[in-house]
């Protein structure tokens, strides 16, 4: 099947910014991924940390929820965080039948280092900008933020 039928042409300059915007933020998403700190953890577990930290604690489909997958799949990635002492489930403070889960100090300590070594990447990239492109790209940052969680 052809999806080059579906797509919109590029009609606008507009439009054309919007494809330029698009793949230069995968392009950027998929180097940034590959500055990890745990080669052993996939990015859907990681970008489950990732929640837990920005979030806090959350059952298992809450988390699904945040993190666009099926409850199944959720189950499986915490069990596998709890493996490696990433997570812990504790026992839903208002309902006992369900469990909350909560990162670990293991799992804030990865991030940190994670973040660190993320933003040292990218701070050099930054750092081959000119003044002008870097001013560009502060300005622009608060905008990338809200596009990313609209």
């Amino acid at each position: 099947m052809s999806y080059a039928n579906d797509m919109p042409e590029l009609s606008s300059p507009d439009d054309a910014a919007v494809n330029a915007l698009r793949s230069a933020v995968m392009r950027l998403s998929r180097r940034l991924r590959h500055q990890r700190v745990d080669e052993s953890l996939s990015p859907t577990e990681m970008s489950v940390l990732g929640t837990l930290a920005r979030c806090g604690s959350a059952t298992p489909s809450e988390l699904a929820r945040r993190e666009h997958v099926q409850p199944p799949s959720m189950t499986r990635i915490v069990a596998m965080l709890e493996s490696k002492e990433l997570v812990r489930m504790e026992p839903h403070p208002e309902d006992r039948r369900q469990k909350v889960v909560t990162q670990t100090e293991r799992a804030e300590s990865m991030l940190a280092a994670s973040r660190r070594k993320r933003n040292a990447w990218l701070a050099e990239l930054a750092g081959r900008l000119d003044d002008e492109e870097w001013a560009k790209l502060r300005e622009a940052a608060p905008v990338l933020e809200k596009l990313a969680h609209l």
